[in-house]
């Protein structure tokens, strides 16, 4: 397994972490905790050691869950853990809050739940408009000058809005969605993380499955799957995200050898300095990890990748859907 430092922070981790939301159960249709901790000490298995969560992964049960599974096999030195921090929920439904006081109530609740000392990497998970930047920013310091986390991260922030934090803070990474389907970021936070020495980890890797291989025009999404009100899964765009995804499985198959997952993972390794954070519940859903480490795809490779893109894909649909509300919904 490929290994990188975050950013200036001295944490040093795998490059395929293992993202964590599904294992939340909330907007993926449930999940089974005995799976979830067999796929976590698989992962660890593999070569993963970057465990990525956030509290509102379930409104705290993905960070009870790892924390679980890290402490009862005794992992916890074996591992790095990011979390999160700046969302509130009320009723079920998140909104934004990276005030200075919920950064300090979420800090304890996440240590307790993850039963840790320290967190290894800290993230603001969405830019709250409501909270001046410079405050969230302080109070992200603090901690670490308090020894209870070791690097500091921001998700979901816009160039402009890692300029604003990063002039009050030392930023080690950022995360953003980032993958084969989802590329906005080429345009800016990714050339902007380069040049500035930060650590991008990609979330949404395989696309909410869509690059897993197995999805097909007759799976059913049940309960709350958040790929219900997902664009690309609907109607015409659903058949066309599938074409290529089939067009990529066998680019993937014939000239590399490969997976598709592995694909996937490959090219957001290949594109700067970037960790590819790998969803999964089950433990089968992170075999193909093995397939990843030791090639690249080569300039001749990723034209290919884009020209199946371009053949298949007329509009591409961006992540948006997925952002939370700015502020706490008004009480009635």
């Amino acid at each position: 397994m490929e290994k990188m430092m975050i950013g200036a922070s001295g944490v040093t981790t795998s490059r395929v972490g293992l993202g964590t939301w599904a294992i939340g159960g909330w907007m993926w249709g449930g999940a089974d905790e005995a799976q979830s901790i067999a796929t976590i000490r698989a992962a660890i298995e593999r070569g993963v050691t970057l465990i990525d969560t956030a509290p509102v992964y379930g409104f705290g049960v993905a960070e009870e869950v790892v924390g679980k599974a890290l402490a009862e096999g005794g992992l916890r030195d074996k591992v790095q853990i990011a979390t999160k921090v700046g969302l509130s929920w009320q009723d079920g439904k998140p909104f934004r809050d990276s005030s200075p006081a919920r950064i300090r109530q979420e800090i304890e609740a996440s240590l307790r739940r993850l039963r840790t000392e320290v967190i290894d990497l800290y993230q603001v998970h969405w830019p709250d408009a409501g909270t001046a930047m410079s405050a969230t920013a302080d109070a992200m310091e603090e901690l670490r000058h308090e020894g209870k986390i070791r690097a500091i991260g921001v998700s979901n922030f816009s160039p402009a809005q890692i300029a604003a934090f990063s002039a009050v803070a030392d930023l080690d990474a950022v995360q953003p969605p980032y993958n084969l389907f989802e590329r906005e970021i080429e345009a800016d936070v990714l050339p902007r993380a380069e040049t500035a020495g930060v650590t991008v980890l990609a979330y949404g890797a395989l696309c909410r499955g869509l690059l897993a291989g197995r999805i097909t025009a007759r799976t059913v999404f049940t309960g709350d799957d958040l790929r219900n009100q997902d664009p690309k899964f609907q109607g015409e765009r659903f058949r066309q995200y599938l074409s290529a995804a089939e067009a990529l499985k066998g680019l993937a198959r014939e000239r590399f050898g490969k997976s598709l997952p592995a694909l996937a993972v490959r090219w957001i390794l290949d594109q700067g300095p970037t960790i590819a954070l790998w969803g999964a519940r089950r433990p089968a859903q992170i075999d193909a990890v093995g397939e990843v480490a030791g090639w690249r795809i080569d300039d001749a490779g990723k034209a290919e990748i884009d020209a199946i893109l371009k053949r298949f894909i007329e509009a591409p649909v961006s992540p948006e859907f997925m952002a939370p509300p700015v502020r706490r919904a008004a009480s009635r």
